[in-house]
């Protein structure tokens, strides 16, 4: 936790370098006189405005000291101002991570943690809503799904807003138990509300997950983009290839995204040159993605649904914005916004903020709205599961080999 001391010199660092900054662009020097420093009343006006602002939340944290009736722990306070004051900004996505959550975070990207294997977001209700659970874990192997509401976890209840700790709870050393209290809609829009006990394990999760199908038709599933993806997307892609793939499906379902470099990179290698998204800041600051001129030609189908978001949907709006694949399935979530991720203060903190909004090569941001696939067709309700192990119920895949055969035969 940060300390008080800590917390404050900020804040005075935060001003004096306010009124070093007035002082010096007004072209004004402070005068000292005896026990006293003279100072332009535009400086002395941003120091009170600060001073101000700071101390009555201190006022605050010392009359709660003073009358609350339970113990008012002055570190959990100060980490809750930080903490409230991203919250305020009514962002799910923009957060203050502590020192264990802003190491959680790191470790996830690298691909492997220790916890139960579910990625979560904010629904509109302020509830944490499931993605999708990540496929071969504890998660999935309960029953867990997409869409589903976890309302309490250990009897203790969550809102989105608490989704740091959420998961901290979650996870945990492997070979224990989480009971997960989850609200779930039935399809006559009734919603039935239970619990399930998880175990948690150590995921190790991988990324990619590829097979020869009939046809010499490859496939790749990618079930999220982290700093592996790329890399092992092109060592499966080239022994698909080295066993004469002719054309290729790349399964983005229930994806939830991840690093957008890697799913720029994996783009690339089927793009020729041109623009593959590009984001643009408040400040209106644009920076550009690109493909260069070497471009795989082969036939390509991206299977996507509800579950594909973020990274996701970049790699899926620039091929259906570029006509490079055919996109089967259902409409994808729709998360069009970008997260910096970098640390914040000396112990270790950090920060979670969306910096940026990102569009397909067209020009098109699809946050809120999601991207809708060239071939509408819903998942057999029937089935039990989905991709190449799933073959004979998974409908959606069935029609990508069909559209790819139709290519080939062209």
């Amino acid at each position: 936790m940060i300390s008080k001391k800590k917390y404050f010199i900020t804040i005075i660092v935060v001003v004096f370098v306010t009124a070093f900054l007035t002082v010096s662009l007004g072209n004004v020097f402070l005068v000292e006189v005896g026990q006293k420093v003279v100072l332009p009343k535009e400086t002395y006006s941003v120091l009170k405005d600060m001073y101000d602002k700071f101390a009555k939340q201190n006022s605050l944290m010392e009359f709660a000291k003073k009358e609350f009736l339970y113990e008012a722990d002055e570190e959990a306070m100060l980490e809750g101002a930080l903490k409230g004051t991203l919250i305020a900004l009514g962002d799910p996505y923009t957060q203050y991570m502590t020192k264990e959550e802003y190491g959680a975070l790191l470790q996830d990207t690298e691909g492997s943690y220790e916890g139960i294997g579910v990625y979560i977001t904010a629904s509109d209700d302020n509830k944490i809503m499931i993605v999708s659970p990540i496929e071969d874990t504890p998660a999935e192997k309960a029953g867990l799904k997409t869409g589903d509401k976890i309302i309490k976890i250990n009897g203790t209840e969550y809102s989105a807003d608490k989704i740091d700790q959420a998961v901290s709870i979650m996870k945990g050393l492997p070979g224990t138990s989480v009971t997960l209290t989850i609200q779930r809609t039935k399809e006559n829009g009734k919603h039935e509300t239970t619990d399930i006990v998880v175990n948690r394990e150590k995921i190790r999760i991988k990324t990619i997950k590829p097979s020869m199908l009939e046809d010499n038709i490859g496939y790749i599933r990618i079930t999220t983009f982290d700093m592996q993806t790329a890399k092992d997307f092109n060592a499966a892609y080239e022994t698909l290839k080295g066993q004469g793939m002719k054309a290729l499906v790349i399964d983005l379902r229930f994806n939830p995204g991840g690093i957008i470099n890697a799913t720029v990179d994996i783009t690339d290698e089927f793009l020729g040159e041109g623009i593959i998204t590009y984001t643009k800041t408040k400040s209106g600051d644009i920076e550009y993605y690109k493909s260069d001129k070497s471009a795989d030609d082969i036939p390509i189908v991206l299977l996507i649904n509800e579950g594909s978001a973020s990274a996701s949907e970049i790699m899926a709006g620039a091929m259906k914005d570029t006509q490079r694949a055919t996109l089967i399935g259902t409409k994808t979530f729709g998360k069009g916004i970008v997260q910096r991720v970098q640390g914040f203060g000396s112990e270790g903190e950090g920060l979670k903020m969306t910096v940026s909004e990102y569009f397909t090569p067209n020009g098109v941001n699809i946050h809120g709205i999601g991207i809708e696939p060239d071939i509408v067709l819903e998942l057999n309700p029937d089935a039990t599961g989905y991709g190449y192990e799933f073959y004979d119920m998974d409908n959606q895949l069935q029609k990508a080999v069909e559209v790819l055969d139709e290519k080939l035969s062209q």
